[in-house]
């Protein structure tokens, strides 16, 4: 296909667009720079960036220009889409740690040299505004009444929705005022709980400027039951290797849905759309033939091909029946005598509480290198561990090795 938009859409990427036609000649027509914001709300991000980061590629290699905006600025305030309760306040310490940790991990599949790509800060032009010259500049093309109409404020509004808050839409939609002026940005990108955000931005240039610019959203990654995907037993899928590792990464793609490998293969991954139709020819048992590129290629792009390999490895040993990988999730303890099989599953976080290990046990979902514990009482001792390991599956897809000290 010549059009990157064409692209997009067949990839199923696309949910909003602000003027089709004219995104879509722009797009096939000029050399166009757009932005997506990362708000640096933790010191990594996850598998829902990495999707926005994946359209960015694609405009990339579409020859467009890509400004990744770090909110330095809007992160002080948090953004209340999607949210019913306000954000936690972090200090400018912590926002500025998580910027820099963002920056390196916004490489690895976006090309930042020679000017290809952009990455800036909105805390340059945010954190010293003049709050009254910001009310007549920018407040003024604002109507609250229409604002309490947008999604991003909604689900607030009964719980109660803060004055800070109230001001991040004006926040945003100045970031894109500046970018257009300081870098001739065009289009801003997001998730398609942006949309609000979006609009306003694109009305504040209009307002000022008298100039046309544009906004466009893209799906956001759920699953067949139109759930958020992405979430672990752990919490987020994130990017960092020390929050979550290659192997723990790999296997989340590994055991997705049938019904949602197909799509993930489409949004996540620049496999050719040939390829992708083709493997969603498989049916029952061989579409874990597909999920096992997914994963592969999710993983190789996220952490590089050595650790995609050694993921893989260690799932195919763990798959193939193996009772031991040094590639999987770890812990180390120092035994001292022996330990509780409860105690055990909570030490590991395979159970969050010793309640849900006992729900665990009694149901048949534990086993200690490939011997079903069914007895809440059982006691791990050294005579468990062989080599100064053992390996702890939970169901049937979860599996821990445990170093003795």
């Amino acid at each position: 296909m010549g059009s990157i938009y064409d692209v997009l859409s067949e990839r199923g990427l696309i949910a909003q667009v602000t003027h089709e036609e004219e995104i879509r000649e722009l797009l096939e027509k000029e050399k166009v720079t757009f932005y997506i914001g990362f708000d640096p709300t933790a010191d990594s991000l996850h598998v829902g960036h990495f999707l926005q980061m994946v359209v960015m590629a694609h405009m990339q290699r579409a020859g467009h220009r890509p400004i990744a905006l770090l909110g330095g600025g809007t992160g002080m305030v948090g953004d209340p889409s999607g949210r019913t309760d306000m954000r936690q306040m972090m200090t400018i310490e912590t926002i500025r740690h998580n910027v820099e940790c963002f920056k390196k991990q916004l490489s690895s599949i976006i090309d930042f040299s020679d000017g290809k790509a952009l990455m800036v800060d909105n805390s340059d032009w945010l954190l010293n505004l003049n709050y009254v010259e910001f009310l007549r500049d920018v407040g003024v093309h604002f109507s609250v009444n229409k604002m309490l109409t947008a999604e991003c404020y909604k689900s607030r509004l009964e719980k109660g929705l803060t004055f800070i808050e109230f001001n991040y839409m004006l926040m945003q939609s100045y970031d894109f005022l500046k970018l257009y002026e300081n870098y001739g940005c065009k289009i801003e990108l997001g998730g398609d709980d942006q949309w609000s955000n979006i609009l306003g931005g694109i009305e504040l240039v209009r307002r000022s400027k008298g100039e046309q610019v544009y906004g466009m959203t893209f799906t956001l990654l759920t699953n067949s039951e139109g759930k958020k995907m992405g979430k672990t037993q752990s919490g987020a899928l994130w990017l960092d290797p020390n929050k979550t590792s290659p192997y723990e990464f790999y296997q989340y793609w590994r055991n997705v849905d049938d019904a949602d490998v197909i799509k993930c293969l489409k949004l996540l991954t620049f496999l050719p759309m040939e390829q992708i139709n083709e493997l969603a020819k498989l049916k029952d048992a061989a579409i874990n033939e597909a999920k096992k590129v997914l994963a592969y290629e999710v993983t190789s792009m996220v952490h590089g091909v050595e650790e995609a390999n050694k993921a893989k490895e260690a799932a195919e040993a763990v798959f193939g029946g193996g009772v031991s990988s040094e590639n999987m999730p770890s812990s180390e303890i120092a035994l001292d005598g022996e330990i509780n099989i409860l105690d055990l599953l909570v030490t590991t976080a395979l159970a969050p509480s010793k309640g849900e290990g006992r729900r665990l046990v009694q149901q048949g979902g534990i086993s200690v290198n490939g011997e079903k514990v069914t007895d809440i009482g059982y006691m791990v001792s050294e005579k468990d561990f062989v080599d100064g390991e053992l390996i702890i599956k939970k169901g049937k897809k979860v599996f821990h090795r445990v170093v003795c000290k």
